[in-house]
């Protein structure tokens, strides 16, 4: 295969090994989804609560960004001492980097509510929930989806480290062509793929925030 130029031994690789290619991406898609899901179960809630409550905003949003500014890599070595190597370990390292671009627009979704909704509501017997239920989260939920399409996008560049820890992935691929010979293809192999799923990701989250904010949008000038 040195004979070929790199876009041929990419199409070599891809011909040899499209299904071992292909169970990665499928690997690699399930952890970062597994890590933003559950995020996204614990983030909102905390940003609707932290909403309520804005005068634990400050800390809450400051310790998740004390989480962004520690080095994924340094992150895994962490966890793993007491997960253990594998995919629990990536999961969780997705799931609390993926914290804070969840929970910070969630708590700005629910301030953006038009107050005089929120009056109106009141003024019909709306309880506390049914406000919470029936107008804040949905005018807020393009803001959310914002929030989720980035931390996705976030959680699909981190699982790629993943592999270091033995969680498999695409950047497992990307792993054994930086320590083959000539192994800029086996790289592309898998750095083409991780940057294709990204951009799909983002942009199929960002169709459905579009949805989000046109409902947003019709609901609060109804």
């Amino acid at each position: 295969m040195n004979h070929l130029n790199l876009w041929e031994q990419l199409i070599y690789y891809f011909q040899h090994n499209g299904l071992y290619v292909l169970s990665q991406f499928n690997r690699h898609f399930l952890i970062s989804i597994y890590g933003v899901l559950f995020a996204a179960i614990v983030g909102i809630p905390i940003g609707i609560f932290i909403a309520r409550y804005r005068r634990l905003s400050d800390w809450v949003i400051g310790v998740a960004n004390v989480i962004q500014t520690i080095p994924s890599l340094a992150m895994l070595s962490v966890l793993m001492l007491g997960l253990g190597l594998g995919v629990n370990t990536v999961i969780v390292t997705v799931f609390l980097y993926a914290l804070l671009p969840i929970i910070k627009n969630t708590y700005t979704g629910m301030l953006n509510v038009n107050p005089d909704v929120l009056d109106a509501g009141k003024g019909m017997g709306m309880t506390r929930l049914q406000t919470l239920r029936y107008i804040e989260v949905p005018l807020s939920l393009s803001v959310i989806m914002a929030g989720i399409r980035n931390a996705l996008v976030l959680a699909i560049g981190i699982t790629a480290i993943g592999s270091f820890v033995g969680a498999g992935g695409l950047g497992d691929i990307i792993i054994r062509g930086t320590n083959a010979t000539n192994g800029g293809a086996i790289i592309l192999a898998g750095a083409l793929p991780t940057a294709l799923m990204a951009i799909i990701s983002d942009g199929v989250l960002g169709w459905f925030q579009k949805r989000f904010d046109s409902a947003s949008q019709h609901a609060a000038n109804r």
